[in-house]
């Protein structure tokens, strides 16, 4: 290790996408970070990385070893080869918001389990009739929460429609796109699982725009515990995930690691939580309708 460093240096990588400087997900995540930075004394760099050419994302400044103490990959894009270059190059390294077979250290949620008990809550309560808006797809935790929602339906013999799967991307405006054709659907669902808080309020205000009551009419359920989920005069039923506490278990370990004092590979799976709030309700069977409008 180089003298001319005066304290550990780690980097956090984070795939750039819309809106990012006002993302829950990478505000928090930064948080945790930098929480961890303070108490080991230690300097964590951000570099926000180019989600659509991963070649840019491990560069020379990253991989020299007498800089750099570790890296931390936000997210990967399902992308297991950008971590094994930097593994082969000597970098110790870990991966939040990713489960993987492969002997690669993570921190992260279970994805699949948390949309399998989205699902299980709307059985509860008595829909059926359940459409999902998924989220991004290229990233582990979209891929995930879709394949819960597939498969717990599946597991209770409730065929989908296919015009039910649509695709938000976690973004706003594709999410209202999705949300507009699942409610003028003619066979509209009565429950819609948005894989996102975000996504989930733009369900919510597009069915008030069509006269569509929630939750007496449409029941919906996000994902993230994001704050706006309690703004406004229906509060969000959502999946809360530990990404502050994802974050910072992230810093604690990459230090660890670099110092050779972790077993490896180290594999962490923190819990999700289902928040209960206004948005969900029991079903209720209504009259045919074509338009969803009143």
């Amino acid at each position: 290790m180089s003298s001319r460093k005066r304290k550990p240096t780690f980097v956090l990588v984070i795939p750039r996408f819309e809106d990012i400087f006002h993302s829950y997900y990478a505000g928090e995540i930064i948080q945790g970070v930098s929480l961890s930075a303070s108490r080991l004394n230690a300097d964590f760099l951000i570099h926000i990385t180019d989600r659509t050419n991963h070649q840019g994302w491990l560069d020379s400044t990253l991989m020299d070893i007498n800089y750099i103490d570790g890296i931390i990959f936000a997210d990967i894009d399902n992308d297991v080869g950008v971590v094994k270059k930097a593994i082969r190059r000597g970098m110790p390294c870990i991966v939040l918001n990713n489960i993987l077979d492969e002997p690669i250290n993570y921190v992260a949620v279970d994805n699949y389990a948390a949309a399998v008990g989205v699902v299980d809550h709307f059985l509860k309560l008595g829909h059926t009739q359940i459409a999902t808006i998924a989220g991004d797809i290229s990233t582990q935790a979209g891929l995930k929460r879709l394949d819960g929602y597939r498969e717990a339906l599946q597991a209770k013999d409730i065929v989908v429609p296919r015009n039910y799967v649509t695709f938000g991307e976690f973004l706003r405006t594709p999410a209202r796109i999705a949300a507009k054709k699942l409610l003028n659907l003619k066979n509209r669902p009565t429950a819609i699982f948005a894989a996102s808080d975000v996504m989930a309020l733009e369900v919510i205000d597009a069915a008030r725009v069509l006269g569509i009551r929630v939750p007496e009419e449409l029941s919906v359920v996000g994902f993230d515990a994001n704050p706006l989920s309690t703004i406004g005069s229906i509060k969000l039923t959502t999946v809360s995930q530990p990404l502050v506490e994802m974050g910072r278990l992230g810093a604690e370990s990459i230090f660890q690691i670099s110092r050779g004092k972790v077993k490896l590979p180290l594999k962490v799976v923190l819990p999700t939580k289902l928040i209960k709030r206004h948005s969900a309700a029991g079903c209720i069977t209504a009259s045919p309708r074509s338009s969803g409008r009143r």
